[in-house]
């Protein structure tokens, strides 16, 4: 559980400079050069290794514990750029901050030991169906759906993609076997629908509301669905704990996702949809 809990520590670090390192391109240039800044470029690679990461951590901890430490990047990033972008942060943001590290503290207190247990003989399968009927989804909500309900299906779609590899257990196997694994192939699919609808959503409304959105469903939905399908555990006697702990987290991001100290839009759009702007 250790190199769990460092993997997800990383990821939580790296998506936070990420996100600065994004922001700090963003600043220094305009349109399309913002895509060949390497601070952009930096940024990008630090969203593959986090990623990485956490697929790394959900071999050893449960969905609600990762996706927790994983939300906790929102106050990395405000307590990075009152360094690197000089941004003014409040005594709300500073509030928000300890919400997080509480809840985050509390999360991993409680988290129980590795699941064992193989998903249902019907996971694999219900993954599939998952991943085509969200894609649909996405697409009819692409042309004419809000900001709120495009972040909430991209907060599904990365939800499916940890459920995925935490039912695969794409972090223990070999390169081999993971390759040849359709839900492989799912965890790849949700990723990039849950970017493609995140940027859209970035497109029609704040990005405050839509980081919100995502975020929320993001801790709330896989968590809940690795205990109750996975096998995921808490402690004997924690489960208040890791309720309190998962509600501080959220809400401490809610109100981070606010900060003036959050990225700019243009910083949180992929590559691929910055480029048609």
């Amino acid at each position: 559980m250790i190199w769990g809990f460092a993997a997800a520590l990383a990821g939580m670090l790296l998506y936070g400079v990420a996100s600065v390192s994004q922001a700090y391109a963003a600043s220094r240039a305009s349109g399309s050069a913002v895509l060949r800044h390497p601070a952009y470029v930096l940024g990008m690679a630090g969203d593959g290794l986090a990623w990485v990461c956490s697929i790394a951590a959900l071999a050893t901890l449960p969905l609600f514990v990762v996706q927790s430490l994983l939300a906790g990047s929102v106050a990395v990033t405000v307590l990075l750029a009152l360094a690197v972008l000089h941004v003014p942060v409040t005594r709300h943001d500073l509030i928000g901050v300890a919400a997080v590290v509480s809840g985050l503290t509390l999360v991993s207190a409680a988290a129980g030991g590795e699941s064992a247990a193989a998903a249902p003989g019907w996971f694999g399968a219900a993954m599939i169906g998952a991943v085509v009927a969200m894609i649909v989804l996405g697409a009819v909500l692409y042309v004419r759906g809000t900001s709120l309900a495009l972040a909430s299906v991209g907060g599904l779609a990365f939800s499916g993609s940890a459920l995925g590899a935490r039912g695969a257990h794409l972090g223990q196997g070999t390169l081999t076997s993971a390759v040849s694994n359709p839900l492989t192939w799912a965890v790849i699919a949700f990723g990039i629908l849950g970017a493609v609808t995140y940027a859209r959503s970035l497109e029609r409304g704040p990005v405050a509301a839509a980081t919100a959105a995502m975020w929320v469903v993001e801790v709330v939905v896989p968590g809940a669905l690795g205990v109750a399908l996975l096998g995921d555990s808490v402690r004997p006697g924690w489960a208040p704990a890791a309720v309190a702990g998962i509600a501080l987290a959220v809400l401490g991001c809610l109100r981070l996702s606010r900060s003036a100290a959050q990225p700019t839009r243009l910083a949180r759009v992929p590559w691929w949809f910055a480029r048609r702007q």
